[in-house]
């Protein structure tokens, strides 16, 4: 499938963000952990979902989704199964996650080591060294990952890394085990709260979710809730730049202005006007010269990897040279190829990439290596003269619910093709 964007005018309007990818995930393995029924909220409808669904089921857990009302409803047998299937754990990284819940909840589990996006290395060292300090005798081999324990313990656990991954995985196993687990040095994410809030909700005693140090008392089980995901921060964000590149007038609602300072920081940097009003968070770029500026990606509230791709594209057009610098992930200037084809100045330098704005980005045949990646192509496309082919769109759709129609709403052009047909939204 592929999407075909004939645009290059402003865009103008009011879009509203879905739930968060990144959030729901998690929730959605969190649920394995809990004995009665589970109902989340605002939940996107997204290929990474409906493959955690499936991963899910394939477990034992009732699943009812609702993808037009964004509603899942889950109940969970006293029976599960302990493996989780390999052709569901290599398409998406995520499905890591029920390691922890399974392990606590059963004693044992076995899962095949995880796939996703081609970004760079994403060891699941962390997570297998926090499952070791609560109790579990860890065993890999032929590509899958098992471990098993009598009573997972409350443990003191410092993670090297403040892996998002690894703290909520940690977080899920630790809240049925015996005594209290801290974790230091963890995820300080709005993810991160978010998990805990459900699982709080839950029964759950988790105190300090978005600070480095979380704090875990086991409690012998979990109830049923009823939770609503926050809003997806990175999708907000891709909006945001869409404005920026197009010179448009875009007012994103359902947004947590206090998960996107240092994204807002850097628009103002490069001298978009930014207005934050309650629920909504307004960018212009009507009128507006942009001016280059330099990033970095960090670790949480620092700049997000998930915007770096997104951000260089908008750098694309800025009068100057910009330095972007990636430290989370070496493979993530996967798109840099691809915006070369349409006209873009950049050079790789290690971490780094240098950008020279230029005036006009032209329309090419390009194709999406990632989700991200993906997303800042069709910013490409929207800013871009003459048209612009994107193909392997599948992995925009792992994390962007409906992008080609919510944009269409805004005034762009994008058809959107798949086996053989036409279809504009």
């Amino acid at each position: 499938m592929k999407y075909i964007i004939q645009n290059d005018k402003p865009l103008k309007g009011i879009v509203k963000v879905s739930g968060s990818k990144n959030a729901v995930l998690p929730v959605m393995a969190a649920s394995i952990l809990t004995d009665g029924a589970v109902t989340i909220r605002d939940v996107p409808c997204l290929s990474d979902v409906q493959t955690m669904e499936s991963m899910l089921q394939a477990l034992g857990v009732k699943v009812r989704y609702d993808n037009k009302a964004g509603v899942i409803n889950l109940s969970v047998p006293e029976r599960l199964e302990h493996e989780a299937p390999y052709e569901l754990v290599c398409k998406m990284r995520a499905s890591f996650l029920v390691m922890g819940p399974l392990l606590a909840r059963l004693g044992k589990v076995n899962v095949p080591l995880p796939g996703g996006c081609a970004i760079g290395s994403r060891p699941v060292d962390l997570h297998l060294k926090g499952f070791t300090a609560l109790g579990a005798e860890i065993v890999q081999e032929h590509g899958f990952v098992s471990a098993q324990t009598k009573k997972l313990r409350g443990a003191k656990i410092y993670l090297d890394f403040p892996s998002v991954g690894a703290t909520e995985n940690i977080m899920m196993a630790a809240t049925l085990a015996e005594g209290m687990t801290v974790i230091e040095n963890c995820a300080v994410e709005p993810e991160i709260v978010d998990l805990a809030n459900f699982l709080n909700s839950a029964g759950a005693q988790i105190r300090g979710a978005g600070t480095g140090t979380i704090r875990v008392t086991g409690v012998k089980r979990l109830n049923g809730t009823d939770h609503t995901v926050i809003p997806d921060r990175i999708e907000a964000g891709t909006f945001m730049i869409a404005a920026g590149i197009t010179r448009g007038d875009i007012t994103v609602t359902n947004v947590v202005a206090d998960h996107l300072k240092s994204l807002i920081a850097k628009l103002k940097e490069v001298n978009l006007l930014v207005d934050e009003d309650g629920d909504g968070i307004r960018v212009i770029g009507e009128g507006r010269k942009l001016r280059a500026t330099d990033v970095k990606t960090l670790p949480y509230p620092g700049f997000p990897t998930d915007m770096q791709a997104q951000f260089m594209c908008l750098l694309t057009k800025a009068e100057g040279a910009s330095i972007v610098t990636e430290t989370l992930y070496e493979n993530r200037f996967m798109h840099v190829g691809e915006l070369k084809r349409m006209g873009a100045d950049i050079k790789i330098e290690s971490r780094s990439a240098v950008i020279e704005g230029v005036p006009e980005l032209t329309g090419a045949q390009v194709k999406a290596t990632d989700l991200r990646a993906g997303a800042a192509l069709v910013l490409a496309g929207l800013s871009a003269s003459g048209s612009t082919e994107i193909s392997d769109i599948y992995h925009i759709e792992r994390g962007y619910c409906e992008l080609d129609t919510k944009l269409n709403s805004l005034g762009a052009h994008i058809i959107r093709v798949g086996q053989g047909e036409e279809l504009i939204k």
